[in-house]
């Protein structure tokens, strides 16, 4: 049992001054003014005077860090995820870029399989394959040797209990909306990117079942005001989640900023689609089976082209505030409640309340992590 009375705590409804969170192994007992919420003989304490208690932060676009990139070795999925809580992130869908299926059902089997014997990190919510049905106009950084059309037979083993949790594509292609309904009926998350859809195809693909727009802006053709397409479909559809990355590169602050006006809390996903170079020092990495560049800003092609990212998410969380003048609360849920959402996850993970999981992040004043707690368990600290 672990007793944590920090200055302030993140709840669903509110911030909460002077309170107090019980945990009990991987759950969340009680959570409520420290008056209410005593701490137990038994209990150990955590110390967090003067300190955020926030719901752990979920990241589901990221393509690799630390060196290791998640398409050519599936395996480095566990090396990653145990350092990712430097940054936050207690749970995260490992991104596989366009590549042979061969590649995508190797790294179905590392997920789908239990962590490696003493694991203490991050937990993997299952895959997010970004293709390989991608439009080849707007392949950005992907293989367009690995680009196929969308197809039934390619997905028949694609589903949440095979470790395929989100699947983004070009919903313009033909076959793509057969392949949007199949999914969303077995509980896959669909997302519209990598695309040249027009506004009218677009909202064929939302009609469809998709509910979530990868990397705003990136990879789609820009927003025009006589023909909006994708961009536009994504800002004005109902209930559809959109995933912006916000390092100042992939977006300009001041577009940031006019999302967050558009869409508002609640339907703004932080991610970092961070790629091999994360964490690194400048240099040379891999992306799937492309050599990228990175100059610890961006990561890029060899002719310019982005290709990934080198942003952690509790970087994007401040850069968010910097951006668009929300509130530090309003931020972390874009990478806390928001994903969890869009995961169908929200009764489980991503909010500080009894029964979820004790996934926890102690922020300083400055939302930096001091520490980092998976499934009750401290698995980061700044004071280690």
């Amino acid at each position: 049992m672990l007793y944590i009375k920090p200055a302030a705590i993140l709840t669903p409804d509110r911030v909460l001054e002077d309170g107090a969170v019980l945990v009990q192994g991987d759950r969340i007992a009680a959570v409520g003014l420290a008056a209410d919420v005593p701490c137990p003989p038994e209990a150990r304490q955590l110390p967090a005077d003067g300190l955020l208690l926030a719901p752990g932060f979920i990241d589901l676009q990221i393509n690799g860090a630390f060196g290791s990139d998640f398409t050519a070795e599936a395996s480095a999925i566990w090396e990653v995820g145990a350092r990712l809580p430097e940054y936050g992130v207690t749970a995260f869908l490992p991104t596989v870029v366009t590549s042979p299926l061969e590649t995508v059902a190797g790294a179905q089997e590392v997920v789908s399989k239990e962590p490696p014997p003493g694991y203490r990190g991050a937990t993997v919510l299952g895959l997010h394959l970004e293709g390989p049905f991608l439009n080849p106009e707007k392949r950005g950084a992907h293989n367009p040797a690995y680009l196929r059309p969308p197809a039934l037979p390619d997905i028949a083993r694609w589903s949440p209990d095979r470790g395929v949790r989100l699947v983004t594509l070009a919903p313009e292609l033909p076959g793509a909306l057969e392949v949007v309904r199949a999914l969303r009926s077995r509980g896959v998350v669909v997302s519209a990117g990598h695309s040249a859809a027009t506004l009218d195809q677009a909202r064929a693909g939302l009609e469809a079942g998709i509910t979530y727009g990868t990397h705003l802006f990136n990879a789609m053709p820009p927003l025009a005001h006589r023909e909006p397409g994708l961009a536009g479909a994504l800002l004005t559809g109902p209930g559809v989640t959109v995933g912006i990355i916000a390092d100042g590169v992939h977006l300009h602050p001041a577009i940031v900023a006019l999302v967050w006006r558009a869409k508002g809390p609640g339907q703004v996903n932080l991610v970092t689609d961070a790629m091999a170079a994360l964490g690194m020092p400048p240099g040379k990495y891999r992306l799937g089976e492309r050599d990228v560049t990175s100059d610890g800003k961006a990561a890029r092609l060899a002719d310019g082209r982005l290709a990934g990212c080198v942003l952690s998410l509790d970087q994007a969380v401040r850069n968010l505030v910097e951006f668009a003048g929300c509130s530090p609360a309003e931020a972390i849920a874009s990478v806390t409640t928001v994903p969890a959402s869009v995961l169908g996850l929200a009764d489980s993970c991503g909010a500080i309340a009894p029964g979820r999981r004790s996934d926890l992040t102690l922020l300083d004043d400055k939302l930096h992590v001091v520490a980092t707690l998976v499934a009750g368990e401290l698995v980061y600290s700044t004071a280690n």
